[in-house]
């Protein structure tokens, strides 16, 4: 196969590789077509007022200050005299939108929405608001939206502030809530003089929302342990006290009025979510008024996270939730259809009402979960053949007409506990139901995408080793089994696109079911190479044999420990420390060997480093710009004293330039953190600088000469200066060391190459990337190279994860500089199995 034809099947294959991901992992479950449930007695409340405090920890409202008082006490009061308390637990991500999806849809995010970043669903949804008669909401304009969106018809109505009022560091973030709370009050005093709204105010099965974003902005720019986080505590709970005593006044107390507290998610000690941490998942839930059970006494109660004693509670029964189970209590309270994508269970214990009306409510949450199971059920039946399809035995359809029958026996016979007790079981079957023909296919596209990737995988090895090595010999063609062999898979592959096509499969499917064909094809026409590479391996030492075969076992289960576990790229790294202790690269090149040992030790600390949680050390930051420019200074002046007669000159004026840029963002990062610290926002010239460096490090970058000294160091310069913008603390020394060894490695290949009779010994100083040359013309593969294509891909992981995990933008940046180092590196060894290697995995 031609090169360019190669490098295109390679790039085809891995797309539809990287796609698949996508399409099997994280398609959506979400279903439509249900029926609407809802129970058949008149709610306890006739309106419902929702209070969100955005990325509101349940510590920091529940626990007391240093003084042994309540940061909230209207709230505190609530939960002692007036209603129930608990933890929500929510679901990864923590942000914002699944968190509100999950409170007001009943169910977690759509997965597939993780390719719009969570800003937009990709399919419609119902919801609390669009089932209520009317919804009425104030906050930010990325939350309100999105529910007003997806409601049918006009009911849901929207007042939010500008987008431009959501400032992380300008002033507190506090009236971000003042607004809400005055918009509210507004609102209800307009509406006094308004017969339309006054009317609409006084139906049944209204919603209020109020969307409170400034214990979340706080929390991002000041951090949860600050004094304006904990300030806003309290103007939220001044602020609802307020909202509650309105809105009881507008309706003459007349006892009809839910309120519900909650948040959509929490926040890490250093300011941010999105996580897994506790302090991310475990949020606050009170809820009080019409329908809802008063504060019940308890002599002993115990939970795992031991919170109740330092929060004072422990009298108090904690009832805690799962954050999707408040959307069907919300529905429930004010009588309206539970969401039909809800997969919430109604938490009754919150409930005051009767036996008859929980037993109701239950059976209608059982249903409504039951209704996406049927219809789900029926989606896949439709698209498999019958002989092929397995049924969720657990919930057949006899089963299921047993569960509903017993279950209204039941509430007839006034057995309400049983009745309750048995919707629950079939709640829970439901839902493994539902999981299990949402992942119906997976097992199948995972096998025909792995099997896809060890072929591909193979073919590229019986490449490289057909290319360039001496075991193959050439064989003559064969027409006679090659046409059999192409019709053969043809006809495999004829006759898996016809199975799909009677199951009326989608599009997709016929790309991950046929890719194995031709890979394989391709794999199968290269018998003989196979049967050369076997009978080469055959022929070696066995002790030699088992003890590579060890190590290449122990370092891929390195990289792998290395996702789970960031240490384990520390105990690679040592191990690489010794490599030229255990060659005799130490007798050739003792400096080089020294130096690189040293820095492999130097590079092994920063996976040992925290990733986030840590204080922000600005003057560290600074000092790693400092030594990047003395760093430069040395070398240009090095470079200003060399007599290259291939080098002008005038390339060098583009170091001036790059350290120019390295000097103005390290001083944007001392000048940013001081403005912010004074609370005076970010200025202006240091985003017009920040913008700058930006857009000019990388123009300046392929001005740079391309020697490879001056491309690498240009590579190091224009990456740090915006490296340098986003970095808070060590990281900024990771691109550094990461350089030094990276420059390193490629001498100390050089110096290993000469083992194998390289005559051509060009010195790296002058060493051009324009001067294109062949490995082909000077040696054939060796052993060695597997080595070095270890390396190759433990320093993509290390940059990857050497400082933190891949969804962080310094560790991009990170990737991005080892990307262009690792690939001068690679093109200076001319190594052929480099190259296929960086086929495979970039």
């Amino acid at each position: 196969m031609d090169i360019p034809v190669f490098i295109l099947a390679g790039l085809l294959v891995h797309c539809v590789f990287l796609v698949s991901i996508f399409d099997i992992y994280f398609s959506s479950p979400l279903v439509h077509g249900m029926t609407p449930q809802q129970t058949p007695l008149p709610p306890p409340a006739k309106r419902l007022v929702l209070f969100v405090a955005d990325g509101l920890r349940a510590d920091s409202l529940y626990e007391l200050d240093s003084s042994g008082t309540p940061r909230a006490p209207y709230l505190r009061s609530i939960l002692e005299n007036n209603g129930s308390w608990g933890i929500s637990h929510t679901r990864v991500p923590t942000e914002s939108r699944p968190g509100h999806v999950a409170l007001i849809a009943g169910f977690y995010e759509d997965v597939s929405a993780v390719a719009k970043g969570w800003k937009e669903n990709p399919v419609e949804f119902d919801s609390v608001f669009n089932e209520s008669k009317y919804t009425w909401s104030w906050g930010s304009p990325d939350i309100l939206p999105m529910f007003a969106k997806g409601a049918t018809g006009d009911h849901v109505y929207t007042f939010c502030y500008a987008a431009e009022s959501e400032d992380f560091g300008a002033e507190d973030a506090a009236k971000l809530d003042i607004w809400v709370f005055d918009h509210v009050k507004s609102f209800f005093n307009s509406s006094r003089s308004n017969q339309t709204l006054f009317s609409a105010l006084n139906e049944e099965k209204v919603v209020l929302f109020l969307h409170l974003l400034g214990i979340d902005t706080n929390g991002h720019a000041h951090r949860p342990n600050s004094r304006e986080y904990q300030e806003n505590i309290k103007k939220v709970d001044e602020g609802v006290k307020e909202i509650a005593s309105l809105i009881d006044n507008f309706y003459g107390n007349d006892g009809k009025t839910a309120f519900i507290l909650t948040s959509d998610h929490g926040m890490t000690d250093w300011g941010s979510h999105g996580a897994g941490h506790p302090s991310e998942t475990l949020t606050p839930l009170i809820v009080w008024g019409a329908g809802v059970n008063y504060p019940q006494k308890v002599t002993s109660q115990f939970f795992e996270d031991n919170f109740l004693k330092e929060w004072k509670l422990e009298n108090l029964k904690r009832l805690d939730v799962n954050q999707a189970d408040i959307a069907p209590l919300m529905a429930s309270l004010i009588g309206v259809p539970f969401p039909l994508n809800s997969v919430g269970t109604l938490p009754l214990e919150y409930l005051n009402s009767s036996a008859l009306f929980k037993a109701e409510s239950m059976f209608t949450n059982a249903v409504q979960i039951l209704e996406q199971f049927k219809v789900k059920m029926s989606q896949k039946k439709e698209t498999t053949l019958s002989f092929l399809f397995t049924p969720f035995k657990p919930l057949s359809d006899s089963e299921q007409i047993n569960f509903l029958k017993k279950i209204r026996l039941y509430i007839q016979q006034e057995k309400y506990d049983e009745a309750v007790s048995l919707c629950k079981t079939l709640i829970n079957l439901a839902l493994e139901g539902l999981s299990y023909y949402h992942t119906y296919d997976r097992l199948f596209l995972g096998l025909s995408i792995a099997v896809s990737f060890v072929g591909w995988t193979t073919y590229v090895i019986l490449v490289i080793i057909k290319s360039h090595t001496n075991l193959t010999k050439t064989v003559p063609a064969n027409k006679k089994k090659s046409t059999i062999l192409f019709y053969g898979f043809a006809s495999a592959g004829m006759i898996i696109a016809f199975f799909l096509l009677i199951q009326k499969c989608p599009w997709t499917y016929y790309i991950y079911c046929l890719l194995p064909v031709p890979v394989w094809y391709a794999v199968v026409k290269e018998i003989p190479v196979i049967q050369d590479l076997a009978t080469s391996v055959l022929s070696l030492h066995i002790g030699q044999s088992i003890g590579f075969l060890l190590v290449c076992i122990l370092g891929i289960e390195i990289l792998v420990f290395s996702f789970f576990y960031r240490s384990a790229l520390t105990v690679g790294l040592l191990v690489f420390a010794g490599w030229p202790v255990m060659t005799q690269l130490w007798i050739q090149a003792k400096t080089k060997a020294l130096i690189w040992t040293l820095l492999c030790v130097l590079l092994a600390i920063f996976p040992l480093m925290p990733v986030v949680g840590r204080e922000p050390n600005i003057p560290l930051v600074i000092a790693a710009g400092l030594l990047t420019l003395l760093m430069s200074s040395f070398s240009l002046a090095s470079l200003c004293k060399s007599e290259n007669k291939y080098r002008d000159n005038e390339d060098l004026k583009v170091y001036f330039y790059q350290m120019f840029s390295v000097a103005l963002s390290t001083y944007v990062v001392g000048s940013t953190h001081n403005s912010l610290k004074i609370k005076q926002g970010l200025p202006i010239m240091n985003q017009i600088i920040s913008w700058m460096t930006l857009v000019s490090s990388p123009v300046l970058l392929l001005l740079s000469p391309t020697f490879l000294f001056e491309r690498l160091f240009s590579i190091l310069l224009s990456l740090m200066s915006t490296y340098l913008l986003l970095s808070t603390g060590y990281e900024a020394l990771f691109p550094l060391a990461l350089f030094g060894l990276m420059f390193v490695w490629i001498n100390m290949e050089q110096e290993a190459l000469q083992h194998y009779g390289l005559s051509l010994k060009p010195k790296l100083a002058v060493f051009n990337f324009t001067c294109a040359m062949d490995i082909t013309q000077f040696r054939q593969l060796h052993l060695d190279d597997v080595r070095r294509s270890f390396f190759f891909v433990f320093f993509i992981v290390t940059a990857f994860f050497g400082t933190g995990n891949i969804a962080s933008i310094n560790r991009l940046q990170s990737h991005l500089f080892w990307y262009h180092v690792l690939l001068k590196l690679f093109k200076s060894q001319h190594s052929c199995l480099l190259r296929a290697f960086s086929l495979l995995f970039l």
